[in-house]
């Protein structure tokens, strides 16, 4: 098997993911020169309504220009002294690390009273933040909240009546579907570009945080240093994922992109927003993705779904009675197929919300209410 391309944040270069530009080509319809010739046969005919109608993405691009941002990042001065000052090292080697930091990216207009979002990596080295509309006007900006396991962040400029964008729900989009990828590409501000959606629920291992979420949605739609924190749409321009990460050897596009899928991130969000923390739930377990390899070590029948390892003293699980060697296969109705898949409902759902979580016991199928814990006594 060919060897996996290096995964890297989509802004870890210039400090932000971006887009490049991909131009999406359509063969004509092909047109008859053909004389008929006459018959004394009955011939019957078909209209098939003359073939499909071109892919049009203007109204999607129109849709969510408007709400993306350009974002710059920036160390102040300050800042710069003090990380060297708590370094010494610094002050004998130059390098990317000595003097003050600089990125440029993305973000997405959540609210009409100026939150945005953005990634965790695009402004997590910064203290100074400059937000560039689509219409050209500029504003500073403050960091609201940020969370380095999901990464996902909040800033807030002093504006009214922007334009959120629209939201929409990353459950019901499927692989195969149209999507558009807006955001700053190389600082080339207001950049779409389109692709497909190529998976959903990917573990890409980029996120170095502790417990980490991962379940991104996977797109060929090109994605470049500067589109961190930019908009994945669908075709009627309502975000569906933040874009986030990339595929690369090279550290540019390379055919594949990776968002967080739009359900998780707005529910981070609206923590960042109203607590300046994302207040995360637990379910307290060690987990593996059920395949048949696993299930041939375990020796238990191969189903479908996540296996619990163990169940950790003082969590959720085991307050509910979720015991080692289930096998959870559905949540809230959901069928459940992969570790990623796991957390991100789990990471979407609140501390005190109850789950209906179906298992697998031994063959037999249960249906146990958990409710969600928060862990250690913290979010």
């Amino acid at each position: 098997m060919n060897k996996f391309l290096p995964m890297i944040f989509a802004g870890a270069i210039g400090g932000l993911t971006v887009f490049g530009v991909q131009k999406l080509t359509q063969e004509p319809t092909p047109t008859s020169n053909e004389t008929a010739v006459p018959s004394t046969k009955q011939v019957n005919t078909v209209n098939y309504g003359g073939g499909p109608a071109a892919f049009d993405f203007t109204k999607a691009a129109e849709r969510s220009m408007n709400s993306v941002v350009h974002i710059k990042a920036s160390e102040s001065k300050q800042s710069a002294i003090n990380r060297q000052r708590q370094n010494p090292f610094l002050q004998f080697f130059g390098g990317a690390d000595f003097g003050q930091r600089q990125g440029t990216g993305s973000g997405v207009i959540f609210t009409a009273d100026g939150y945005i979002i953005t990634n965790n990596h695009v402004v997590d080295f910064a203290d100074e933040f400059e937000v560039t509309l689509h219409d050209n006007r500029e504003f500073k900006a403050r960091l609201v909240g940020k969370d380095e396991n999901t990464d996902m962040a909040v800033i807030k400029i002093d504006a009214t009546d922007l334009q959120p964008i629209e939201i929409g729900n990353s459950d019901d989009v499927k692989v195969g579907e149209w999507a558009l990828a807006v955001g700053n590409p190389f600082d080339l501000t207001s950049t779409v570009t389109a692709g497909i959606i190529s998976a959903k629920g990917r573990d890409i291992n980029i996120i170095k945080g502790y417990s980490p979420i991962e379940s991104f949605i996977q797109t060929d739609a090109a994605v470049n240093p500067g589109n961190s924190g930019g908009a994945l749409v669908d075709l009627q321009g309502r975000l569906i994922g933040i874009n986030s990460a990339i595929a690369t050897p090279t550290g540019t596009f390379a055919g594949y992109s990776f968002a967080i899928p739009v359900n998780l991130a707005k529910r981070i969000a609206d923590d960042l927003v109203k607590y300046g923390e994302y207040r995360r739930a637990y379910l307290g377990v060690d987990i593996a993705t059920m395949d048949g390899g696993l299930a041939e070590r375990l020796n238990i029948p191969f189903v479908q779904g996540v296996y619990i390892a163990e169940v950790l003293e003082g969590g959720s699980a085991k307050a509910a009675g979720l015991q080692n060697e289930d096998v959870i296969i559905k949540i809230n109705g959901k069928n459940v197929t992969s570790v990623p898949e796991l957390r991100e409902m789990i990471g979407r759902s609140k501390a005190g919300d109850t789950l209906s979580v179906i298992v697998n016991r031994k063959g037999k199928e249960l249906e146990i209410p958990v409710k969600l814990r928060v862990k250690d006594n913290k979010y």
